[in-house]
This record gives C-alpha cells, structure tokens and sequence, in this order.
C-alpha cells in the first residue's frame, strides 16, 4: 500500500475520528486545527451533547479511543412523556436499548485525542483556515477532509435542495451543562435519556453527561418551537440565566420534575449554548479557485437538528466509512468522481434514512408513529412483554434508524405490519389496548387521581 498524504480541517469528533483511523491505516496525516488542546479544554464551548450509540462507540473502541468508557454515565435507554398540552401527560414510555450509549464533553475528548494523535505521529497544526488556505493545502495533499463544522469553510459545498427539506431552522435551542441532580431518575428503573415532548411547544431532553471537571452530570437540551412556551432564552447573558430560565421551564410544564431538578446549577461558565440549526444537506465536492477539490464529513456534509441525537453518531459512521474507502482503493486519484461515489454509498447505508427520521422528529407526530406509541403505552422498562418490545424500538431505532424507519415511512400499514411482528399478536390488539390504557389515565386525570404512570 502507498501511503498518501490526507488533510483533515477541523478538531471536532469527526475529524478527528477520522484523522486516527487514516493514521492507524498507515496513512500520513495531518490535522489543521483552529484552536489547541489546551485552548479546547480551557475556554472553548461544547459544540453539542453528542450522545453516541453502540455502532457510533464501538468505533472509538475499535481505534482505542473510548478513554472514558469505564467512568462516564451509561444511557440505558429512554424515558419519554408526551404532552398534547401542558399539564397533560397524555402518554409515557420506558424503552431500553441493548447497549448503553455515553455523552462525553467534547471539550474533553478533543483535547485527548489531538493529544493521542500527535503522540500516534500524527502533525497537528494550529491555525485558522479559509478557503484560499484551504486551496494551498489541497496543493500539498492527495486527499482533503473538512470537517470545520457549520462554519465559513461549509460553504465551499453547494447545498443539495433535494436532500435539504428545511431552508431554515425548525427549532431555537439552548444547550446547559449542569450538576446536581441525581441519576436515579423518578419513575424509570434505569438510567435514561429523559425526553419531555409538547405538542405544541416543543422538546425538554436531559442527557446524563461526562463533564470535563464534575464527571457524572446532565446535558439539557431544549428545542424550543418559535413563540411557544419554551422559546425565552433570546436574552440570555450567561449561563447562569439559561439554568434560572431552565429552571422556570420545568417549575411550569415539567413540575413532576421540579423537585428531583431543584438544585442544578452551571456546571461550568462556558457550559452552554443558545442558537439554532438548519438541517441541511451538502454535495460532496467543494471546488476551489484552482480547480482543486475538498470533501466535507461531518456535520460540514450534513446538518441535523440535535432532536433525534443523530449529529455525532452519523459522524462516526461517516468517518468510518471513508477510512474504509480508501483502505479500499489506496492508490486511487481521491477525485471528485471518487469523493461522489464515496458519499453517495455512504447516504444510502445511512444518511438517507437516518436524515428521514430525524427530520421526521420535527413534524408533528406521523400517524403511522401514533399506532407505535398507542400500542407500547403501559411499557415498564424491565418485563419481557409485547408493550416492552415496542418501547424498547423506539429507543433503538434512535441507535440505528435503519432498523424501524422504514416500516413508520411506509405509513400507517407499515406501522401496522411492525407492531405485529415485534410482539407477535395482532396489531389491533395493541392498539385498542393502548387506547383503553391511555383512555383511563385521563379518565383518573379528570377526576383528579393523576396519570396512571409518570
């Protein structure tokens, strides 16, 4: 094999996922970064919850790179309710996932592993790059990965209007780093991703967290739908405003967590984010005034909205897949004819559907995801019952929305034909009693029993 000279730009997880499996692979690698590690660890941002999957994690295994495996919190699955209004816990589930997933500040592991990678004889370079940059390195390199994120260089690649639904942002997010609640969450006999969903107003996630100083902590992320209930933190200054305005959010629409949050606090001054995504999909050839071409990864060559915490997972994925294709082909000329082939591969094994559900989580609630969620509703998180197995998809296919999209796209006979075949019974039979579960928890609701479950 002949080793060939790869350029990767950016620092986040991609990129560097990507620039320790080329190196691993015998290539000469070199990373351009624009801040160090140590600028990384002290005085950075997170960019993001990352929440990672068992086919995202086993890669950083595979590479020797899930440094923190034995010590961060495990995700064992998810704990939603689901509110048509406020105060109306129309429905729960409890889905557990057959592997822990793990959220790791990204402050963090980019530190370690820039740290790892030169160590590894990898050359790490410090410097902000822009696209006449950009074409001097393509000069001095076979191939040229850039993974700057949703930044400038992002747009050197054409937005692909086909494969972008959204020409702006369907949610405003604010992102908080916070200690002091425990990880015994009430109402879920494990540890889990903790979803509140209302209708009208939009998302409450709470991630359990690895955090650069506090280790064992809590993510929140809020997708606020525009002018809804929790759309209020425009004004934000600090981090400490965004906890007080998080804190408000659950005392009003969330107060059966009030008391378990009741003394979180920032874990960090730099622990949050307020801003928004457009979910877009580029092409996979940037031009550069040359004529010389750069492919993007990452979050560069797609964008999702954090709601279906598909980002890093797919970012993974995507690293992965083109280490193999040059592993592949190491002596290919990396043209914009194989940079095409490459990710077109690539979006068919994952992008494509994975893209389809996470758009999908932005829409009002598919019929054909209604009749999966009727059916599971009753769902314990422990038992081995036909309930238990409709909870538990759910969870895993936010793990690998490959394994269930398909069948909720195909509508509602597609939705039908699942529950069936994951509990064995027929489908009439899950819905009908769902209904009836669901039919008596706001039947005790009304007289003023409170929900059935929580």
């Amino acid at each position: 094999m002949t080793a060939r000279r790869i350029a990767i730009v950016g620092s986040g997880q991609t990129g560097l996922l990507a620039a320790h499996g080329l190196l691993r692979a015998g290539h000469a690698v070199t990373l351009y970064s624009d801040r160090s590690a140590e600028q990384w660890l002290h005085g950075s941002r997170p960019t993001g919850t990352a929440v990672r999957f068992e086919l995202a994690l086993a890669y950083e295994r595979e590479l020797g790179l899930a440094h923190w495996e034995a010590v961060a919190p495990r995700i064992e699955g998810l704990h939603l309710t689901f509110c048509p209004r406020p105060g109306n816990r129309l429905l729960t589930l409890l889905g557990q996932t057959a592997h822990p997933s793990q959220a790791i500040d990204l402050r963090l592991q980019s530190h370690r592993w820039m740290t790892d990678l030169a160590a590894a004889g990898g050359q790490v370079l410090v410097e902000k790059v822009d696209p006449a940059r950009l074409d001097a390195i393509a000069a001095e390199h076979d191939l040229v990965l850039v993974a700057a994120g949703r930044g400038p260089l992002a747009e050197l690649f054409p937005r692909n209007a086909q494969r972008s639904v959204y020409d702006q942002p369907r949610r405003k997010l604010a992102m908080i780093l916070v200690v002091g609640a425990d990880h015994t969450v009430p109402g879920s006999p494990f540890s889990p991703l903790k979803l509140n969903v209302f209708e009208q107003h939009g998302e409450l996630f709470w991630a359990p967290y690895y955090h650069r100083d506090h280790g064992a902590s809590w993510c929140v992320l809020i997708e606020a739908k525009a002018g809804g209930a929790l759309d209020r933190f425009d004004g934000c200054k600090t981090g400490a405003d965004a906890v007080a305005i998080a804190k408000q959010i659950v005392r009003e629409l969330t107060p059966w967590d009030a008391a378990w949050s009741a003394h979180v606090e920032l874990a960090d001054p730099d622990g949050w984010l307020v801003g928004s995504v457009t979910p877009t999909v580029r092409e996979p050839v940037g031009r550069l005034a040359s004529g010389r071409v750069a492919m993007p990864i990452g979050d560069t060559a797609i964008a999702l909205d954090p709601i279906g915490a598909q980002g890093a997972n797919l970012g993974n994925k995507q690293a992965r897949h083109v280490v193999a294709a040059v592993a592949a082909a190491p002596d290919a000329a990396f043209d914009a004819a194989w940079m095409t082939r490459t990710f077109e591969t690539f979006w068919a094994d994952h992008g494509a559907w994975t893209v389809g559900y996470n758009n999908g989580l932005l829409e009002p609630m598919s019929r054909a995801a209604q009749l999966v969620m009727i059916s599971q509703y009753g769902s314990d998180g422990v038992s081995d019952s036909p309930k238990q197995r409709l909870a538990n998809a759910v969870i895993e296919n936010t793990a690998d929305p490959r394994r269930f999209t398909p069948s909720i796209a195909a509508g509602p006979s597609g939705a039908r034909k699942l529950v069936a075949e994951l509990t064995g019974q027929s489908w009439q039979r899950h819905v009908l009693g769902g209904m009836l579960r669901i039919g008596s928890a706001q039947l005790q609701r009304l007289l003023g029993a409170g929900p059935a479950r929580v």
